[in-house]
């Protein structure tokens, strides 16, 4: 299943919304964000796991969509974060995704 949305939110911004979400093999996902950013990310270490034993029939894991927010999710009770994803794919640590975050330099 591949999934494409038309539209992204912009956060602080940033466009961090995936636009487009394919399923692959061996609990990995394709991504990519509005901003151009693109990746696979393995999911592998999550499958069989608390909520993620979902993914023990494997059909399961294929029906992963993009929510209404911007989340990667399986069902009403499965999702995960696409700035978690984000930092992922690229890297990343919040404060290089989200400027807003850094420490301004105390001047003493």
């Amino acid at each position: 299943m591949h999934t494409t949305v038309p539209f992204s939110i912009s956060r602080n911004g940033r466009m961090l919304r995936p636009v487009e979400l394919e399923p692959l093999p061996a609990y990995k996902l394709y991504l990519r964000y509005a901003d151009g950013v693109a990746g696979e990310v393995d999911l592998s270490h999550l499958a069989g796991k608390g909520v993620f034993r979902l993914w023990s029939d494997p059909e399961a894991f294929q029906r992963v969509s993009i929510g209404s927010g911007g989340e990667v999710r399986w069902s009403d009770e499965v999702d995960l974060c696409a700035d978690a994803l984000y930092m992922e794919i690229t890297g990343k640590t919040p404060e290089e995704v989200f400027p807003s975050l850094r420490k301004a330099p105390a001047n003493a």
